[in-house]
């Protein structure tokens, strides 16, 4: 059997396809120094959604590839002084985790679509690891929500090293009921990857983002 990505893209929605809670789930695909060529290949195959993590080499996969139409989603940490760059091609911003960076969102006066926003929850206790702690989380949320340049759609996470993924996304469940009360439609849970996606499934998450299940490994230096 070939192991072209399209084909480890169609055994993957299969076991998606059998697992609790796949209805309705987005499927992201993160080609991180993988090249354009690879994302032609699974869109040809029906993948829509795509997940990057790197500028400008995520800028320019989205210039060469826009004739497909996809949607994409920055999924890495964002550096303030990169942010409306980003803002201008990414469709969805994963990883808002300060107010310091909503403010660079808002700023410039270059014109920008609303971006779909999930704000990054760290849950560990390490405060140099990505993500808003959990204490701030409400106050973050709320910014957003109130931003011109940003349409909150929920929240974010990486599960931390060394802990049974399904405890850690059991809080992020609890953490984004807290953002829905300040907005019912933000109801996104952005987690899971390839190695503990079901634990995500299992807590609610409804975008799942799957790099080397569906791309195999990055080329050298990836």
């Amino acid at each position: 059997m070939t192991d072209a990505p399209a084909t480890r893209l169609a055994a993957f929605l299969d076991e998606l396809e059998d697992a609790r809670r796949a209805r309705g789930v987005t499927l992201i695909v993160v080609t991180k120094r993988h090249p354009a060529s690879l994302v032609r290949e699974l869109a040809a195959a029906g993948q829509r959604d795509f997940g990057e993590s790197r500028h400008p080499e995520s800028r320019d996969k989205a210039a060469e590839l826009a004739d497909l139409g996809l949607t994409w989603h920055f999924v890495g940490q964002l550096q303030r002084n990169k942010a409306r760059q980003i803002a201008r091609y990414a469709d969805v911003l994963h990883s808002i985790d300060s107010l310091e960076l909503v403010d660079a969102l808002e700023g410039g006066d270059d014109e920008r679509p609303v971006r779909d926003a999930l704000v990054q929850v760290n849950l560990t206790d390490d405060p140099g690891r990505g993500g808003i702690a959990p204490a701030e989380l409400q106050a973050l949320a709320e910014r957003v929500a109130a931003s011109p340049a940003l349409r909150l759609r929920g929240v974010m996470a990486v599960a931390p090293f060394g802990e049974e993924p399904g405890r850690a996304f059991e809080r992020l469940a609890r953490h984004a009921e807290r953002v829905r009360t300040i907005d019912p439609a933000a109801d996104w849970i952005s987690a899971g990857m390839s190695a503990d996606w079901r634990e995500a499934l299992e807590h609610g998450a409804t975008h799942l983002r799957i790099g080397t299940a569906i791309t195999g490994n990055r080329p050298a230096g990836g």
